[in-house]
């Protein structure tokens, strides 16, 4: 907590449990209020319910990737943030940061093992994700 206090931390990744259990509060709105006063942004994910994005005052709820089968969730919110960070190194808006992390956390817990099957580039451009290649120097 003093570590995204000091500024240093830009980025915040935690699901519903990790993020009351920090703020030491069984409310999740109370914990979302305080996470958004100590670091830049943070991205919290709520299983089914997707996840919850804050930057500022700035809200955006995301849905959660509907799914056939879960599976395994072993992976799961590595894969969010992998999607959220391509997403925001990119240059894209929170709103699509969010969906590419929902979608890639939707497919690895369709399955056993924290590594996808599925091209995420093209599982992303079926959703209507797209996202430009990477230009390399």
């Amino acid at each position: 907590l003093d570590l995204m206090r000091s500024g240093t931390v830009d980025i915040v990744f935690a699901n519903t449990h990790e993020i009351k259990s920090l703020y030491q509060t069984a409310s999740f709105d109370e914990a979302l209020a305080q996470i958004r006063k100590d670091c830049k942004i943070a991205a919290v994910t709520r299983s089914e319910k997707g996840s919850v994005i804050v930057r500022g005052d700035e809200t955006v709820v995301i849905k959660a990737t509907a799914i056939k089968e879960l599976v395994d969730t072993t992976g799961a919110g590595d894969l969010y943030a992998a999607g959220f960070l391509h997403g925001y190194t990119q240059g894209r808006d929170l709103q699509t940061c969010g969906d590419l992390g929902s979608l890639a956390a939707g497919l690895v817990i369709q399955q056993i093992g924290p590594r996808p099957r599925q091209n995420l580039r093209r599982e992303a451009e079926q959703a209507g994700l797209t996202i430009p290649d990477v230009q390399t120097s």
